[in-house]
């Protein structure tokens, strides 16, 4: 029996039609190359084995790993006993399918960390904290919509997939959770300059979101570029589409 870590953030999923629905969204194929992070109690690393009959698997809790480890042989399991925050997601290779039930204390940071390696990612599949994927998928003029809304949606088509209630885990988190795929962007249309410009002028936009771009962004841009660049330097930074925000990167110095 293991008792659940909150330091780890750990919620195991129990309920079988939810399992079943989330394996049938990501749909593994044989020979395919899938990584799920935090395999936990092997909820999903059982069935995905059923039909990839291998499997790499992220996790940094080291009696779970002492326990795939006698559940599994290294025929099966290739388990990689770490942070999933550190890791080398493009160390397994290419054309990685990225499943797993993340910790919702770590979601935003691991998001962020598995979009560096995205070159080397077919589809993510995840279970996070519903409140997360409001902020992925909102669009301009919401609440919802900011950073993470802003730098996701440039990098990955996103797909709100089925919502889950918090007694299909053991023990029952105290929010709602959802599936959500994400699936890279071949072209973001931005050259390697104005996309290491992008993450600071978003941070940046969104850090005071009652102040208007004309402060916000004063460091890159005054009134008149801005006026320039078809954008209102009275508006907030939640009203901008990602597109312009792309289109200020583009022209920022």
């Amino acid at each position: 029996m293991h008792t659940p870590r909150k330091r780890f953030g750990q919620h195991f999923l129990v309920d079988h039609s939810i399992i079943d629905a989330i394996v049938r969204d990501i749909y593994p194929r044989p020979g395919e190359r899938v990584v799920e992070i935090g395999p936990g109690l092997a909820a999903l690393t059982q069935p995905l084995l059923a039909r990839l009959h291998h499997l790499d698997v992220v996790e940094i809790d080291r009696d779970i790993v002492a326990r795939l480890q006698k559940q599994y042989s290294p025929d099966q399991l290739t388990i990689h006993a770490t942070d999933a925050l550190r890791f080398d997601f493009s160390s397994i290779g290419s054309d990685l399918r990225v499943v797993g039930n993340l910790p919702y204390n770590i979601s935003s940071p691991l998001l962020f960390h598995l979009a560096q390696y995205r070159h080397a990612i077919r589809d993510m599949h995840f279970m996070l904290q519903k409140e997360v994927v409001d902020r992925m998928v909102a669009e301009p003029g919401s609440s919802d919509y900011g950073r993470l809304s802003v730098m996701l949606q440039y990098q990955f088509h996103l797909e709100w997939l089925l919502d889950v209630p918090p007694e299909s885990f053991d023990p029952p988190p105290k929010v709602d959770s959802a599936v959500v795929r994400l699936i890279p962007k071949t072209d973001t249309g931005l050259d390697a300059a104005s996309e290491a410009r992008l993450g600071p002028l978003v941070t940046a936009a969104f850090a005071q979101r009652r102040k208007t771009v004309r402060n916000t962004l004063s460091q890159w841009f005054d009134e008149a570029t801005l006026r320039d660049l078809g954008v209102d330097p009275g508006a907030r930074a939640e009203t901008l589409s990602v597109a312009t925000f792309c289109r200020l990167a583009q022209a920022a110095t």
